[in-house]
């Protein structure tokens, strides 16, 4: 634990240049009385750790003195493409390897590219779960990235869309975060790869033994396709026909999806050309959505920035939630 440390101490001067003694501590988790028997003991090694006084003092390793140590450990280079994921690898268990990852890669550098890369860290952050939810809650994501790691079956239950429980021995062949969820892609009894969301998982534990996982698996390609599948076959099925009112064009892509609208946008004909009883001059779109019912509530957010021309079903949703705002706050229809 100690040789550790002190080697975390070495990289950090070697990295940072001159660190307070409370940087120091702070940085490692420890007291200053604790650094300054570690710089001590550094000294004692025949490391040239130099002390300067005064209000801007700190300690310094003696310039052009370059530690070979900085070797990665294998956890430590598993981590490296979490790098920029603090959350990720935090749930993953791969927090504080990770940045011993991060401050060795540093160290390692010149200092050029090492100024280069701390300004890149000072200025670039990704976030990754959307902003109203912090991701989910996945209580058994260790253990099925342990699963995933050592090639372990995992046994599971698992709550299906219904919602009903299923027992499960998976094979994991990786693990996908999207949107602040984590994906399971393993094989579950007959038939290839299949998603599992981590979230569902209700208890799981590793079992005996080793699978083998194909040596010609892509994860990023099969989620690829995947993603391709799932929004172009299952999570649009159906269709409604719109007028949009002039400008509403950013608020329709920003309520129903970019991609979504620009597609409709572009095979959309001149505005006025619906052949219906519409209001107005607005360009009439055909909209792939999930359901009447998760339409009606999309497109209640427009206001009168959009009227449903089809489905007669979903025309009748957007009446009767509109009567029934109407009845809410006291409002007379004629």
């Amino acid at each position: 634990m100690r040789a550790s440390r002190l080697l975390s101490l070495l990289l950090l001067l070697q990295t940072r240049g001159r660190v307070t003694a409370s940087e120091l501590a702070e940085e490692l988790e420890v007291s200053v009385r604790t650094v300054y028997r570690d710089v001590e003991a550094l000294s004692s090694a025949g490391v040239p750790v130099y002390a300067d006084r005064g209000p801007a003092g700190g300690y310094r390793l003696l310039d052009g003195y370059r530690t070979r140590l900085n070797g990665l450990t294998e956890a430590e280079a598993s981590s490296l493409f979490l790098a920029g994921l603090p959350g990720p690898a935090a749930q993953l268990g791969l927090a504080e390897v990770a940045a011993n990852a991060e401050l060795k890669m540093l160290a390692a550098l010149p200092p050029e590219p090492r100024s280069h890369a701390a300004r890149m860290r000072e200025r670039f952050h990704l976030d990754v779960p959307g902003w109203y939810g912090d991701g989910d809650e996945t209580p058994f994501l260790g253990e099925v990235a342990e699963a995933v790691w050592e090639q372990r079956p995992l046994r599971m239950t698992y709550r299906r869309w219904g919602p009903r429980d299923v027992e499960r021995v998976a094979h994991p062949y990786g693990l996908v975060l999207k949107g602040g969820a984590w994906y399971m892609v393993a094989v579950a009894g007959a038939g290839g790869p299949r998603t599992y969301r981590v979230s569902r998982i209700l208890a799981a534990e590793l079992t005996e033994g080793r699978f083998e996982r194909p040596g010609r698996f892509d994860l990023a390609a099969f989620w690829q396709e995947y993603a391709t599948d799932f929004r172009e076959r299952r999570l649009y099925n159906g269709e409604a026909v719109v007028r949009l009112e002039p400008g509403a064009e950013d608020l329709l892509r920003h309520t129903v999806g970019r991609e979504v609208v620009d597609a409709a946008l572009a095979a959309a004909g001149p505005p006025g050309e619906d052949g219906g009883g519409g209001r107005g001059a607005g360009v009439v779109l055909r909209l792939p959505i999930e359901s009447v019912t998760h339409a009606r509530w999309l497109l209640l957010r427009m206001g009168t920035q959009v009227e449903v021309l089809e489905p007669a079903e979903l025309v009748e949703l957007m009446k009767a939630a509109i009567a029934d705002l109407a009845g809410l706050y006291g409002v007379r229809t004629h």
